[in-house]
């Protein structure tokens, strides 16, 4: 079996992990509060993934320096995307008018990604686990996991 890790980029760090069937298994937000503290806790994350396959990231600079050289010294593929380019798969333009407007509709659809996961539900979804979630569902469809959006997340 695999698996697919998602992490939305920060110092306040959005993590979703998926199966290999594109089921979301866990989500979850850390505050590193330092770019040290993150590299200390990179290599714990990955570890505790014993069949992790697959990590799609959003964002680039020195933060995403740190996944990448975590996956690579694990053999784990690195996707990269931006939010523009996960966005525009899943929100419509009147949704992403602003990144306040952007956030609050990925929160919706993260939710109901959760819905369809059979996933407990959270009292609070932080915006950057929200994102995460919605990385990972993009990754999925990239790399061919799930063929098409499930009908339950399908927008009518």
């Amino acid at each position: 079996m695999s698996s697919l890790l998602a992490v939305d980029l920060g110092l306040k760090t959005g993590l979703a992990l998926f199966a290999g069937d594109g089921r979301l298994i866990w989500y979850r937000s850390h505050n590193y509060g330092t770019t040290e503290r993150l590299k200390r806790g990179v290599p714990d994350i990955l570890d505790s993934i014993p069949d992790l396959t697959e990590l799609v990231i959003e964002g680039g600079g020195n933060l995403a320096n740190v996944w990448e050289k975590g996956a690579q010294r694990r053999g784990i593929n690195l996707t990269r995307t931006s939010a523009e380019e996960w966005r525009l798969l899943f929100l419509y333009p009147r949704e992403q008018r602003s990144g306040q407007d952007a956030k609050k509709h990925a929160g919706e659809m993260a939710r109901k990604v959760i819905d369809w996961a059979n996933t407990s539900r959270p009292t609070a979804l932080r915006h950057d686990t929200a994102e995460a979630i919605m990385i990972g569902l993009w990754g999925l469809l990239h790399h061919g996991w799930l063929n098409a959006l499930p009908k339950e997340l399908q927008r009518k």
